[in-house]
């Protein structure tokens, strides 16, 4: 008995050690990685002073031993050149990414909302033009004034004043009549009979003024007549308000309803300072215009589409993007780099595939902003918007969903031959690593999660080409200076 109860602490200490490793062996993918990261943190610091008799120095790296020629030391002055500061030496994370279809599109406008037709309301001669061909104005602001020639205007005016005459005669005469009434000077039936005379005046005032409103008066311009008592000798043409539609008015029609705003949600939801740019004038000052003829053409670049050409075969796969409602990505080409656009929103894909270039049409909708605001001499206003209808550019779109990727900026990642490089950061040093490339687009490269790198790695998310350029002329061999790049 003695003998056995000697034994048992050691055995139990076995035990003991069994249970710690196969715990460390289930739990290997959890602690492994932070520990690896410490470890090639550690070494990194001692690597410069620690040095072999071959002239090689090494660094504890569980991934495998990197010589003097797959490591490039770099200065604090060199980091800021090739622009690694602290947002590109971040640590690799695992997350989602979306494949997506690189797709040729164009700026284009939208139908019925960017450009808007200025008319005249009415026939008459131009006596003034307030507007410049490429200003911005507000809406409101006055553009025209024409001379009304119009002859069935002229009539209904002189109408509606002799209409309004004869209102306040009849008016008068009730007041006298009302005062003989009390009296007992005239019958009750004299004073009834006029009360309804004016009854009908202000009715048919009522459809006159409707009447003027129908030749293209306003409601103030209509006032004027009625409060000056003469007739509107011209009139004055200004900038028309952008659509604004609300959901809170509906409008039944046979069939269907419509929504559309009110005129309280109209003047309460427009924007105050929305810039319409007067895009083309059709009349000059003297010219005599037709009711319905165009005077000019403004257009509100506030909000455009952006029209992407896909081929048909690429149908299902938009239309599966449209019903996930993935964002679209935007890329515009530009000096010195390109710039991205993210998070736009697919509006709609077109029914129709066009016969000849049998191409699929679909539109992302395109907030614009203005990036120039000046005035000349005059005061008149003149405004640069960053995106213009016409503009070339590729749209992202996704089209696939991997739920858990190494997902880096493409500029991180180098090819020669047949390898893919990345530039780990090792203490003060880089060491170019072999890498798996799965997936590569315009903006991103996705790695291979085979313990090449492991999530917590920092590495160069950008300036690779240049990394790869300096290591080949650190080792003495020629470097391509187009390696890595296709054109």
């Amino acid at each position: 008995m003695t003998s056995v109860s000697g034994n048992s602490p050691g055995r139990l200490r076995w035990v003991g050690v069994s249970v710690f490793v196969v715990a460390g062996l289930v739990t290997y993918s959890v602690w492994w990685p932070r520990l690896n990261a410490s470890l090639r943190a550690a070494a990194g610091v001692k690597q410069g002073s620690q040095a072999e008799p071959s002239g090689h120095s090494h660094s504890a790296d569980a991934h495998g031993e990197h010589g003097a020629e797959d490591s490039l030391q770099l200065s604090e002055a060199a980091l800021r050149n090739l622009g690694l500061t602290d947002e590109f030496l971040k640590p690799l994370e695992v997350r989602a990414y979306r494949r997506a279809l690189t797709i040729p599109a164009v700026v284009v406008p939208r139908p019925g909302r960017t450009q808007m037709e200025v008319s005249a309301p009415l026939t008459g001669v131009v006596t003034h033009v307030h507007a410049v061909t490429g200003e911005a104005v507000t809406p409101g602001t006055p553009l025209f004034e024409v001379r009304l020639t119009h002859e069935e205007l002229v009539t209904a005016q002189t109408d509606f004043l002799k209409s309004l005459g004869e209102l306040d005669v009849e008016k008068r005469e009730i007041a006298r009549l009302e005062d003989a009434a009390e009296s007992g000077a005239i019958s009750a039936r004299t004073l009834l009979e006029r009360r309804y005379s004016r009854d009908r005046l202000e009715a048919l005032l009522r459809a006159q003024r409707e009447a003027l409103k129908l030749h293209g008066l306003s409601d103030r311009q209509v006032t004027e007549i009625e409060t000056e008592k003469r007739l509107l000798r011209s009139l004055q043409i200004v900038a028309p308000s952008v659509d604004v539609h609300s959901e809170f008015e509906e409008l039944r029609f046979i069939g269907a309803t419509v929504r559309a705003a009110s005129r309280s949600a109209l003047s309460e939801d427009q924007p105050t300072e929305t810039a319409l740019v007067i895009e083309h004038l059709s009349v000059k000052k003297g010219q005599t215009v037709m009711a319905g003829e165009t005077l000019c053409i403004v257009a509100d670049f506030s909000d455009l589409y952006i029209e992407g050409q896909a081929f048909d075969q690429d149908a299902p796969a938009i239309g599966n993007t449209a019903a996930k409602n993935w964002s679209v990505t935007a890329v515009f080409p530009g000096v010195p780099e390109d710039t991205t656009v993210t998070e736009l929103t697919l509006s709609y894909v077109g029914s129709e595939v066009d016969r000849e270039s049998r191409a699929l049409a679909f539109y992302v909708d395109l907030q614009n902003s203005v990036t120039g605001d000046t005035r000349n001499a005059v005061g008149q206003r003149f405004v640069s918007w960053k995106y213009r209808p016409g503009q070339r550019l590729q749209l992202l779109v996704p089209v696939e969903e991997w739920p858990a990727e190494i997902v880096v900026p493409v500029d991180a990642v180098i090819r020669e031959g047949a390898e893919w490089f990345v530039f780990r950061r090792n203490g003060k040093n880089f060491d170019r690593l072999a890498v798996h490339v799965k997936h590569r687009d315009q903006a991103n490269a996705v790695i291979a999660n085979d313990g090449t790198v492991f999530p917590g790695d920092v590495i160069a998310l950008r300036s690779a080409h240049q990394l790869q350029m300096a290591l080949k002329n650190k080792s003495g061999s020629g470097a391509d200076p187009h390696a890595g790049h296709t054109h």
